[in-house]
């Protein structure tokens, strides 16, 4: 029934059709874990990165300097960006997903997340829950959101 609604709602549609296309992206254990380890060691302040692959397989986690050293938001470094969209020109792979974290929640998209979006990848939001980070893939178009599968292989 979502495409029965989506297509009553012009500002969904987009993006569900476009979640239909990108239904997941997948990961191993080992870049799960190089990416709670960035954001662990950037805790109380929110740590950033770009995942690089191909047919939403990532291949490499590039970490990156949150330049605006907030524990809320998360501007990544220009030049390193630069440096990391170079890498991944070079290596024949693509832009596939951006990831961040909220140190302190929440464990979905906020308001600044949807706001500042500008890559038609998947955000990887990681959230420490307890004593733990938790892993959410999302999908964010047109000033909306809906979640995609992370599949840890």
């Amino acid at each position: 029934m979502i495409l029965d609604y989506t297509a009553q709602t012009p500002k969904y549609a987009a993006l569900f059709r476009t979640k239909l296309l990108m239904q997941s992206i997948s990961l191993t254990k080992d870049q799960l874990q190089k990416m709670v380890a960035h954001v662990n060691l950037h805790t109380p302040m929110e740590a950033c990165g770009l995942l690089a692959g191909l047919n939403s397989k990532v291949e490499s986690v590039l970490e990156v300097t949150n330049q605006a050293q907030s524990a809320v938001r998360f501007v990544m470094d220009p030049i390193e960006q630069l440096k990391a969209f170079e890498w991944i020109e070079t290596n024949g792979l693509e832009l596939i997903g951006i990831f961040h974290s909220h140190p302190v929640g929440p464990e979905t998209v906020s308001p600044a997340d949807i706001a500042e979006a500008s890559y038609a990848v998947v955000h990887v939001i990681l959230t420490q829950v307890e004593d733990a980070w938790s892993a959410r893939g999302f999908w964010i178009e047109n000033g909306a959101f809906c979640e995609v599968r992370l599949q840890i292989i």
